[in-house]
């Protein structure tokens, strides 16, 4: 197989790996290790995890090298998102930012209104903004208008591992927006992964499916390898789908004289 560049930029940077890592609930233990085998170059961290006094600290966890993209998990407007982003950046964290708003407290979907106003007001001030957004593609086109670096679409809802339950509207984003579009929340399944970068999805956060595994190591590592998978198989186009019937894989003429 032939190497060649697969990259995809964001904020300038350019990045290899299409596997966001989101550290949300893991122990401080396990961040590391999910890193390294998840081959991870952006990390998500909520900026609560950075801001402590506690001898253990997220950031000190991540390896060097590795974009910190800070989210606004808690924020319910656009006016608590825009705060957290500046905490976290004088914080250290960089000019990343994953925006989160959410005001519905039962399915914690993302308030897409409110998100288009606090991307507008961050990538005003310099920040490299990528906004977590239930798929619509109106709201997709308002934030590429607002100053978006990516739009992030949930798979489902946040936390749940139901896996692509919008694909069809993802799709839409995918065919439509010109920004990378990366598949946030929801995902639960390495197999579900590789669908969506099948799909042209640009990458993939996930965090819960992680988690909740029986070895976080080794599911980084399976996630990794469907995304992997996934890229290589959109690259290379997939194969047709026949509306019925069959067709032999081999011809069944022509062969003999």
């Amino acid at each position: 197989m032939t190497e060649d560049n697969d990259t995809f930029t964001l904020g300038g940077r350019t990045f290899t790996s299409r596997f966001i890592l989101g550290s949300g609930k893991y122990s401080l233990s396990l961040v590391r290790a999910a890193v390294e085998h998840a081959g991870a170059q952006i990390v998500t961290l909520s900026v609560r995890r950075a801001n402590t006094n506690e001898r253990e600290n997220i950031l000190d966890c991540i390896p060097k090298g590795v974009t910190l993209l800070p989210n606004t998990s808690g924020a319910r407007d656009a006016k608590e998102a825009v705060r957290i982003a500046r905490l976290a950046r004088e914080l250290g964290c960089g000019d990343f930012v994953k925006i989160e708003i959410m005001r519905d407290a039962k399915y914690l979907l993302p308030d897409n209104q409110e998100t288009i106003r606090a991307t507008e007001m961050l990538a005003a001030e310099g920040f490299t903004v990528l906004p977590y957004m239930y798929p619509d593609l109106n709201v997709a086109r308002d934030l590429v208008k607002a100053g978006a670096a990516a739009v992030m679409p949930l798979g489902a809802p946040i936390g749940s591992n139901k896996g692509l339950a919008t694909a069809d509207f993802i799709q839409i984003l995918i065919d439509e927006i010109e920004l990378p579009i990366i598949v946030d929340a929801g995902i639960g399944a390495p197999s579900q992964a590789c669908r969506a970068m099948e799909m042209g999805a640009a990458a993939i956060m996930a965090n819960t499916a992680l988690a909740t595994s029986g070895d976080v190591p080794r599911m980084a590592r399976a996630f990794r390898l469907a995304i992997e998978a996934g890229r290589e198989a959109y690259r290379a186009g997939l194969g047709r789908v026949l509306a019925r019937g069959g067709s032999a894989s081999d011809p069944l003429t022509g062969f003999l004289r």
